[in-house]
């Protein structure tokens, strides 16, 4: 009898172990999971703001700005972060006029892309976290997937002069 509560024991702990490891598995899934369709969400967020940018320099202000949001929407994934950096400086000279539809349009994309540029930071820092424990390195939990990358730009938010906000 004595013998049979070390099995108990045994049984007991391994299916703890065993629980655990499919739990760390799970959320190692849904953490990559969330920082891919985090950079999806992204993407879709760079391309709206880069269209915007595009239609108003097509009707007001020009060729560089008109340029820089062409390089932006036409970047290859390896030259991304750099057009993007330089269609926020192109947006940052001209000065917009949130009265105006296309440069209101220009600044609520800029302002969710902020936004949709934090979740995904704080997804694939929780992503490289979770891939970064030694139990999960040791079971290779995350080897389906690539590892989460950054996405770093400058913030994309516009400074719109504070007597130019319409009140409401």
């Amino acid at each position: 009898m004595p013998g049979m509560w070390w099995v108990v024991g045994a049984t007991v702990v391994a299916a703890l172990v065993v629980a655990y490891l499919i739990w760390t598995a799970g959320r190692v899934e849904r953490l990559q999971g969330r920082a891919q369709l985090a950079a999806r969400a992204l993407d879709a967020h760079l391309l709206r703001r880069a269209a915007a940018a595009a239609v108003l320099a097509e009707r007001r202000y020009g060729v560089e700005l008109y340029a820089a949001a062409r390089i932006a929407l036409d970047a290859r994934p390896d030259e991304r972060e750099a057009a993007e950096n330089d269609l926020t400086r192109q947006l940052r000279t001209v000065r917009l006029d949130p009265t105006d539809p296309d440069c209101e349009a220009v600044i609520a994309a800029s302002r969710r892309l902020a936004l949709a540029r934090q979740v995904h930071t704080d997804l694939v820092r929780d992503a490289r976290t979770a891939r970064g424990r030694p139990v999960v390195r040791l079971f290779r939990m995350g080897r389906g997937h690539t590892w989460p990358r950054y996405f770093d730009i400058d913030d994309p938010t516009l400074a719109v002069p504070a007597a130019d906000v319409p009140t409401r």
